[in-house]
């Protein structure tokens, strides 16, 4: 109880906009590009469709899901510069990206190029595949700090050998909140032969994205993250071209489907099996909510959030006395700085740092605390979302150098 008290009366409380959400008062969120946060209204168009479907389930999920999900495809579509054709619904980007990894063949000695910042589950997943045939999984080391986006593309492209079949990299890298310089690996690598799966897990709603104009063979994003779309939606892109060779996690009824009005690729992607479709078929709700908030629509909420995200790092710097790890120029809403080294084990059964739970426990600050590249060193990672304000991020450099100093002592 007296943790709760504490967390009430210290708490800063977020923007204007926060009512938008139903957030805990008690806890100050910077930590939007973990899972996300749905706002209210976008829940409540949710539990909508979910009411019509539990109405007559038959009549929705056999004769009615397809053109609904036809419409959300639409509207996502737009929004990340697809052709919608080229898009399918997955219920995250662990599963877009174990989509393509097991629906590709390699051979022994092929080779697989990722980079050491790339998010541990798209890794184990390449590992996977990997192991299964004999590939071979070339790791690339990116520093952090970080001078210029020149450094990923000579460090990676360096790593292509005659044997290399596959570029997977993320488009914003969880750990350290980079925005990777995709436009020219992507065209790089393909001049090499190379095609590239992004893992653009943070990618949608945080940047504004042209997937066609791109040229990925394939990228795979959240809708829940910077979307604000309920858990369960996102999205898989796979160019035209090598959509046959792309077969769903889960094999259902699609696979020997006699229409020829739709691609197999489609016909596949759309029915996993009986699921919950809410998530994606809310979509068009959630893009038009978001884009309201402000008058300038999801441009002004990408410059909001980056230039909020841009002061927060600088204030924070500032007051840590480090200096500024990457250029503006691979900042989006994300921003992660260096921290002195952990002092003490990290707490089990999760394993987080001692300054991430003091955060919250103590503080009712949810941020994390990251080791990085290996403990005892580590970073912080902040988040900036419409419902975050700057007072929330000059709380946290107090209780920053409070805590620091305390386990210095």
């Amino acid at each position: 109880m007296e943790q709760v008290k504490a967390r009430e009366s210290r708490a800063c409380g977020g923007s204007e906009l926060v009512g938008r959400w139903g957030l805990d008062p008690q806890v100050d969120y910077l930590n939007h590009g973990s899972f996300g946060a749905c706002p209210t209204a976008v829940l409540e168009a949710q539990a909508r469709w979910q009411r019509r479907i539990e109405r007559e389930p038959v009549q929705f999920l056999h004769r009615e899901i397809e053109g609904h999900l036809d419409r959300a495809r639409e509207a996502l579509a737009q929004f990340v510069g697809a052709r919608s054709e080229n898009i399918a619904f997955v219920p995250n980007a662990t599963a877009g990206i174990n989509t393509v990894l097991r629906s590709l063949r390699f051979e022994a000695g092929d080779e697989i190029v990722v980079n050491d910042q790339e998010y541990n589950a798209t890794r184990n997943a390449v590992d996977f595949v990997a192991q299964q045939s004999g590939a071979r999984v070339v790791a690339v080391a990116l520093p952090f700090p970080i001078a210029s986006p020149e450094v990923v593309l000579e460090r990676m492209l360096a790593a292509f050998t005659p044997r290399t079949k596959l570029l997977v990299v993320d488009h914003i890298t969880s750990p350290t909140g980079l925005v990777l310089p995709i436009e020219r690996l992507v065209r790089e690598a393909r001049e090499r032969g190379v095609e590239t799966l992004v893992d653009g897990a943070h990618g949608p709603g945080h940047v504004a994205l042209a997937l066609e104009a791109l040229g990925a063979a394939y990228y795979t994003g959240n809708c829940h993250k910077w979307m604000c779309t309920p858990k369960g939606s996102a999205l898989l892109y796979v160019r035209r071209d090598l959509q046959p060779r792309i077969r769903p996690l889960a094999i259902s009824h699609g696979a020997n489907s006699r229409r020829t009005d739709r691609s197999l690729f489609r016909l596949e992607a759309d029915w996993p099996g009986t699921h919950d479709p809410t998530p994606w078929l809310v979509i068009p709700e959630a893009l038009e909510h978001l884009a309201q908030l402000l008058p300038g629509g999801w441009d002004e909420i990408r410059r909001r959030n980056r230039e909020l995200a841009l002061w927060a790092r600088q204030h924070l710097c500032t007051a840590l006395g480090v200096a500024l790890p990457a250029p503006e120029s691979m900042i989006g809403c994300l921003a992660a700085l260096p921290l002195p080294d952990r002092v003490g084990p990290a707490s089990e059964p999760l394993g987080l740092d001692p300054l991430h739970v003091a955060l919250y426990e103590r503080h009712g600050i949810e941020i994390p605390v990251f080791p990085w590249p290996a403990p005892p060193r580590r970073l912080i990672r902040l988040s900036a979302q419409l419902y975050n304000r700057r007072e929330q991020y000059e709380r946290l450099a107090r209780v920053l150098r409070a805590e620091l100093s305390g386990a210095r002592a």
